[in-house]
């Protein structure tokens, strides 16, 4: 066992990577839905470093790794995030889980003089309950100690257990059936034109009368398929290729312009032939598809774009990112030039800018580290806070001229999950010799003043949401699983309540509650040092 040791204590990359493959070996074993997950890595940080005290990497290397998870996040989530800053729904939810929180961070300050735990301590326990690595971090730095990580190590657990627990429970008590949504998937439906009330008007017009969801993407008359455009003026037989992701919009459609006739399209690809490409070129991500310019004589159309695991009918509004794959309808001349002018790469799907990164997180750091003064306080510095508010933003905005700021989701997943885990082992490893020292002592009382903490940030959640905001169960589930912020409860939320609301209240909810809990830390840290 000491050659161990000596190993370990003399190759701390070893350690750190032997922590990573170990911990997701942990964090595999699955209890009744409920698994660590990453956060295993933490526990076997813990291990190690308690068996091996020097063998602990720089912590810079863990700052780094945060700063991937942190940036990647804030790039993911900027769109949904100020668009849920500005919807009545996304205020009421923030409001929701911003009481959440401070409910959460005042139970853990009255720990201090009600029990005598030390403020870092229970400053880390708030960090663990809500699942924050970065609010660890940040405690970290203010208090410039680790026992932040002890408190951390112990909450942990429940934060991703109390959550998950308490979903389960509110859906058993309201009796929450919500049924998971079709996948969105592209239908079409050829119709032949019939209807004399739009005979003889202009494409344009006919537009403005078809059901909510639908578009139509080609006309075929006189035995040749075309492209509609808004001067052309429709005729009896004409026949249209009708798309929609709901079914029953194309049946509508049918019934007021004419009769199916399915194949009179399809069959006949001479004119236009359907193509799917990939989007990769910058040419066209980070573009609104009004501003995308086809070249010179190319017929083409977009028919369609799969992003993930669903597919997005069209509009001007629609901007496209890395790794999109769009549907087309291209003369077969121009196959290959249109191509090209996509990009077309799936090694595009795992490629992102270096460039952009760099100038993203640069501007984020730099921006951390501008005194801010707080009332009372006195100068605080947001430090990674700030390069999560930056990232955000860039998201929002995902292009600004040549920078493309949003990456491919793949690689966005594979960046932020890295650095997350490398931030993870580096503190465990670090922080466990005074971990084993803690926890032998006061063990049992930080499980219970834990379980307290959780429950005051979830059940205050909950009860704003459901009672005092009205909101349904999903945005619910969806608010709840963004105020305690780990993955692994956003996926049960996800089995509880199956839609899309979901996952948007999640990320309406993740990067701001992220930064209130940096922001009450450092608050909390900032008082007890004046």
């Amino acid at each position: 066992m000491e050659a161990v040791r000596s190993l370990l204590e003399t190759q701390p990359l070893f350690a750190l990577f032997l922590t990573v493959a170990l911990g997701y070996v942990v964090g595999e074993f699955n209890i009744k839905g409920v698994s660590l997950g990453s956060g295993a890595v933490l526990f076997v940080g813990l291990a190690i470093g308690g068996f091996a005290p020097k063998a602990a990497p720089p912590a810079l290397l863990g700052t780094l790794g945060l700063l991937l998870f942190l940036y990647g996040i804030g790039i993911q989530y900027g769109g949904q995030f100020f668009a849920g800053l500005t919807s009545a729904d996304g205020l009421k939810a923030n409001a929701a889980a911003a009481l959440g929180v401070a409910g959460a961070g005042f139970v853990s300050l009255a720990l201090v003089p009600l029990f005598g735990v030390k403020l870092d301590e229970s400053l880390g326990m708030f960090a663990g309950s809500g699942t924050s690595t970065a609010t660890l971090q940040a405690i970290i730095a203010a208090m410039k100690g680790d026992g932040a990580a002890v408190g951390y190590s112990v909450a942990y657990p429940f934060g991703v257990a109390g959550p998950i627990l308490v979903l389960y429970g509110l859906g058993a008590v309201l009796k929450a059936k919500i049924e998971a949504p079709p996948a969105k998937i592209i239908e079409t439906a050829e119709i032949s034109l019939r209807n004399r009330e739009v005979i003889g008007i202009r494409f344009s017009e006919l537009r403005a009368r078809l059901p909510a969801g639908l578009a139509i993407a080609a006309v075929r008359r006189e035995h040749h398929n075309q492209l509609p455009t808004d001067d052309l003026v429709l005729r009896t037989d004409d026949v249209l290729l009708a798309t929609a992701t709901d079914p029953a919009a194309l049946q509508e459609a049918a019934a007021f312009l004419g009769e199916l006739q399915p194949g009179r399209i399809s069959s006949h690809r001479e004119d236009l032939d359907y193509a799917r490409v990939f989007a990769s070129s910058r040419g066209v991500v980070g573009l609104a598809l009004r501003d995308i310019r086809f070249p010179e004589g190319v017929v083409c159309s977009i028919a369609h774009v799969r992003r993930g695991d669903a597919d997005i009918l069209p509009g001007p509004d629609l901007i496209l990112e890395v790794g999109d794959r769009v549907g087309l309808l291209v003369n077969r001349a121009h196959a290959k030039s249109i191509r090209k002018f996509f990009g077309d790469s799936i090694k595009g799907t795992a490629e992102l800018s270096f460039i952009s990164i760099g100038i993203g997180a640069a501007v984020g750091l730099l921006a951390g580290i501008i005194p801010l003064p707080i009332p009372g306080v006195g100068q605080l510095t947001l430090g990674l806070a700030a390069l999560l508010l930056v990232a955000l933003y860039l998201g929002k905005l995902r292009r600004s001229g040549p920078f493309v700021w949003t990456m491919p989701l793949s690689a966005n997943l594979v960046l932020r999950n890295f650095g997350l885990t490398i931030f993870l082992a580096q503190v465990g490893i670090s922080s466990g010799p005074k971990f084993f020292a803690t926890i032998g002592v006061a063990g049992a009382w930080f499980l219970l003043y834990s379980i307290a903490i959780v429950l005051a940030l979830v059940l205050i959640t909950a009860l704003c949401c459901l009672w005092i905001f009205k909101l349904p169960f999903d945005t619910t589930a969806g608010v709840i699983s963004g105020a305690t912020g780990n993955p692994a409860i956003l996926a049960f939320a996800n089995r509880v309540a199956p839609t899309d609301r979901t996952d948007l209240g999640y990320a309406m909810i993740f990067p701001s509650m992220t930064v209130a809990k940096i922001l009450f830390a450092q608050i909390a840290a900032a008082l007890a040092g004046g």
